[in-house]
């Protein structure tokens, strides 16, 4: 029998926020454990909570980022359930009337385009987290998590594969990116993504029992998770067997799925409004002040650099992976006047030199206005094109202007028709045979001629001119 796979998406995103969500303790990852708990998030009677309005803004953001429909109304929930790094025994949510309803994001996958639809975005407060390898044999509760603002984003069921679902996931990072709502961290925690997937004979409009699995730290991981999950399911399935509704943990170590416990329905955790915190309302001149305020989004952004800077989609995809590299493009492009050039040494040199240094290009050491200068003198030719990713890596030690240490280093090309004359001629007798087998037809020995008249001139020569005077001297 054909299986179609159907997979949907639950994401968690941590907001970008100084504060927890219902009270001022600092959001912080990696501070010594319970050093940011109060009675609020420690959940001691009688501390109540108190909403955080950035996180709203956040949120709000996030929401409009992805096409949701935000409702002017919210409701506050208490999701009921008993775990160790919950100490209040439920967690603050919204369930049944959430922040924003009816969303998409489109992505590309495979050379095309495809859109996957957003149920719901709701706010809630995460959880604690259990420590097992600091104590021998005992697990340990650190509640410095409890409390930190999330939304939960909810696809419909609309991807048909893993491959589908990584680069839904690597899109939407990418918008959430871009609207600085979170930072992302997959290895913090800041974006986690839990996986519900079924199988379903091809053409059914029935969807099949899911399983959803959790514990997944990576895009590459829930890639191969679902691969795994889809295959146990089709031999369960294809031997005539049925699939239970079951939670299942990721072990990324071994590289398989086991199971957690059977997969929750709503009514287990007995939502019901929460009595603490007044209706969420947000007005449309909100809406409409937060949507106003966004950036303009990956997709868009990469659409205007194919038309208006004359770029590929290839290399506009490249320069548009992140707001600060397609800003930081800009701004060069601007400068020089050229965006081809711009381009060319943004997504070359440039990179190249940020990864070499573990930074981006919100902190990269060559600002855009000293790449201007720099490319600037290559455009006059002051400089070569290999001394000026010299330069580059220069600039990238030291707070100087780019003529200075062209200057400093000896770097300035060398433009006089009578030195290059010579360094031609000493290079052409020096080398008969080579000569000989150029003017015998065999013309690709120029390009070692060249290379040693740029030796000769320890590569100070223009080589635009070196050419031209060779290929003279030659034909002479």
């Amino acid at each position: 029998m054909s299986w179609e796979v159907v997979i949907g998406i639950e994401i968690h995103v941590q907001l970008r926020t100084e504060r927890k969500l219902f009270c001022a303790n600092r959001v912080a990852f990696g501070d010594a454990p319970n050093t940011h708990v109060c009675p609020v998030c420690l959940g001691l009677p009688g501390a109540l909570p108190t909403l955080n309005p950035e996180a709203v803004r956040l949120a709000l953001r996030t929401a409009l980022a992805v096409e949701c429909t935000v409702h002017e109304r919210s409701v506050w929930a208490r999701k009921n359930y008993f775990y160790p790094d919950l100490p209040k025994g439920y967690q603050i949510t919204q369930f049944e009337e959430p922040l924003a309803t009816d969303g998409r994001v489109v992505f590309d996958v495979d050379g095309a385009e495809r859109s996957v639809r957003i149920r719901r975005i709701h706010m809630e407060e995460d959880a604690g987290k259990l420590v097992h390898d600091r104590f021998p044999g005992v697990s340990a509760v650190d509640l410095n998590r409890a409390g930190t603002p999330l939304v939960e984003i909810v696809t419909e069921p609309d991807l048909r594969s893993p491959a589908q679902t990584r680069a839904f996931l690597a899109a939407l990072k990418q918008i959430l990116e871009y609207v600085d709502v979170s930072d992302c961290n997959m290895e913090e925690g800041s974006l986690r993504a839990d996986a519900n997937v079924s199988l379903r004979p091809s053409g059914s409009e029935t969807l099949g029992t899911k399983t959803e699995i959790k514990n997944v730290n990576s895009f590459s991981g829930i890639e191969r998770a679902l691969e795994i999950e889809i295959e146990r399911q089709r031999g369960v399935l294809e031997a005539g067997g049925s699939i239970d509704q079951q939670t299942l943990l990721w072990d990324d170590h071994r590289g398989a799925v086991r199971p957690m416990r059977s997969k929750e329905e709503s009514h287990d955790y007995r939502y019901f409004p929460d009595p603490d915190l007044p209706t969420l309302r947000i007005t449309p001149d909100t809406v409409a002040r937060a949507r106003s305020a966004l950036p303009e989004l990956p997709r868009a952004r990469r659409a205007r650099f194919v038309t208006e800077h004359g770029l590929s989609e290839y290399d506009a995809g490249v320069l548009t992976q992140t707001a600060a590299t397609a800003g930081y493009f800009e701004a060069v492009a601007g400068g020089i006047a050229d965006a081809k050039t711009a381009a060319n040494w943004v997504m070359g040199p440039v990179l190249a030199l940020m990864n070499e240094r573990k930074e981006d290009a919100t902190g990269f050491a060559v600002g855009a206005p000293r790449l201007v200068a720099l490319l600037t003198l290559l455009r006059e030719g002051v400089v070569s094109d290999g001394a000026a990713k010299k330069v580059l890596g220069l600039l990238a030690t030291e707070d100087a202007d780019p003529r200075e240490i062209v200057e400093r280093e000896g770097l300035v090309q060398v433009r006089d028709t009578g030195q290059l004359d010579a360094w031609v001629a000493e290079v052409m007798e020096a080398n008969p045979d080579e000569v000989q087998r150029y003017r015998d037809g065999e013309t690709r020995i120029l390009g070692f001629l060249m290379g040693r008249v740029m030796a000769a001139s320890r590569g100070k020569a223009d080589p635009r001119q070196v050419n031209e005077l060779l290929r003279s001297a030659l034909e002479s």
